[in-house]
């Protein structure tokens, strides 16, 4: 199968919405995700990249998520007492179709959705969208710093694949390492049955914790 770049679409879950994101997103993603906590694990290069104000996230959404070759989208609650709420984002990018590479990444999630179905669900869709576009690997990475993110990458079933040295520039000016993971087309149907029974477990709509 030959890889192609996914179309931009809304894609629906059992208690998640992923829309195309756009600007009319804008001031709903930063109520959820403009937050120092957020930013402390390396998102937007760290927490010297957290915007403070609404102008400021313009500002900063108008690059950090510019870019042709990526389909990024706007995470939506679906049901319960939140029904429609945006708690985050995630991207599915960096597409090198003849190679079948794609990469998940560029998310963050509103603090109080943290532990629940949420990112289960969007790894998820993510994963089964670009398999079925005819991907054959999606790499996952998070700042080599940010145990949290590395645990819950690695327990969602990827692959650990190593340590990229001095990889990207953080928002203080000091160079990241990045922790490297991957899935790949040959597990999916593995790492796709994992994910539903975590998702099994966290049945009937998402609650917000309290932070």
């Amino acid at each position: 199968m030959t890889a192609r770049r996914p179309e931009p679409r809304p894609i629906d879950g059992r208690t998640i919405r992923l829309e195309p994101l756009t600007e009319a997103h804008h001031e709903a993603l930063f109520a959820a995700i403009g937050h120092p906590e957020v930013f402390a694990g390396g998102y937007g290069g760290g927490p010297q990249g957290l915007p403070r104000t609404q102008a400021e996230f313009a500002a900063f959404a108008a690059g950090y998520f510019a870019g042709d070759n990526r389909n990024t989208y706007a995470i939506r609650l679906v049901g319960g007492d939140h029904d429609g709420l945006v708690v985050g984002t995630s991207t599915l990018g960096d597409f090198v179709e003849s190679d079948e590479h794609a990469h998940i990444g560029w998310t963050a999630y509103d603090p109080r959705v943290w532990g629940t179905a949420v990112n289960v669900e969007a790894k998820l869709l993510l994963l089964q969208l670009a398999f079925d576009a005819g991907f054959g690997r999606v790499k996952i990475q998070a700042d080599e710093r940010n145990a949290h993110s590395r645990a819950a990458i690695a327990k969602l079933g990827a692959t650990f694949e190593g340590i990229v040295r001095r990889d990207k520039r953080r928002a203080d000016g000091s160079w990241r390492n990045t922790a490297l993971f991957s899935v790949v087309v040959e597990e999916w149907a593995e790492v796709r049955d994992g994910l539903l029974a975590r998702l099994d477990r966290h049945p009937g709509p998402v609650v917000l914790r309290s932070i």
